[in-house]
């Protein structure tokens, strides 16, 4: 039954994923810079955050003590990854956020939806498995990981430095916009994006798992559109001069 519904959300989950990735040209999720009262019901930005990110921490944990590796050193690398992404952006990243922004209730929804489909089809497919011949301890000196872990780890710490960038644009109590220029902020205008999607590249990278690929195609489709709508709204807000030639997400690409 949960192996049946494994390879099904496998194949589904890509297919979402190109749906989503043309839609959000044409409809802004309604968060942070474009949060608007067309979305309904909002919570403060803070509690919206730990109830959206904190069941991938939890269901993760969950999938790993309930899986065939819980002793095996490798899987939990594996596993210490991800919770250590998901335990900062659960429940780090609120508690540093500034100002008195909402998040919709249905964007949050959307958001526990897809971390437990998510945490769900990474721990059932790396904890739940066959993968005692793969990751055996020489998995740790292979080229795979060595490289994933490199992208994993520059990736978290563009996002840190780039969410610190942010929150420290404006001094207190000031609520007009600026432009952030510094960092990865030097070269795109979505640096933070930037950060989570080589996070989870590196990360597929590491475990070279099919599970793992299919989040970084739904990184991809959910902040490519937005990170290009930013870049959009920056070049309104300050001019094609002060935005320069940086792209929305990818240095020199896109």
């Amino acid at each position: 039954m949960i192996n049946t519904l494994f390879n099904y959300l496998m194949y589904i989950m890509p297919v979402l994923a190109i749906i989503v990735f043309i839609a959000l040209f044409f409809v802004k999720a309604g968060y942070g810079i474009f949060h608007t009262k067309s979305w309904g019901l909002s919570l403060p930005n803070k509690v919206g955050w730990v109830i959206m990110e904190c069941p991938a921490f939890i269901l993760m944990a969950t999938m790993w003590l309930t899986g065939q590796y819980t002793m095996m050193s490798v899987p939990a690398v594996f596993f210490i990854l991800f919770e250590i992404h998901y335990f900062q952006r659960a429940f780090v990243f609120p508690l540093l956020m500034k100002g008195k922004s909402k998040m919709p209730v249905s964007i949050m929804l959307m958001g526990v939806v897809f971390n437990l489909i998510n945490g769900f089809l990474i721990g059932y497919s790396l904890f739940h498995i066959g993968h005692s011949d793969k990751y055996t301890v020489e998995w740790l000196c292979s080229p795979y990981f060595i490289i994933g872990v490199l992208i994993f780890i520059s990736g978290m710490v563009i996002n840190l430095h780039s969410d610190n960038v942010i929150r420290h644009l404006r001094p207190k109590g000031d609520t007009r916009h600026y432009f952030p220029q510094k960092g990865m902020y030097r070269y795109v205008t979505s640096a933070n994006y930037l950060g989570e999607l080589m996070e989870w590249t590196g990360f597929a990278i590491l475990t070279c798992d099919a599970a793992a690929w299919v989040f970084v195609v739904w990184t991809f489709a959910n902040l490519a559109p937005r990170a290009y709508a930013i870049r959009k709204r920056y070049v309104e807000e300050f001019g094609t001069e002060v935005v320069g030639k940086r792209k929305c997400l990818i240095p020199y690409i896109y």
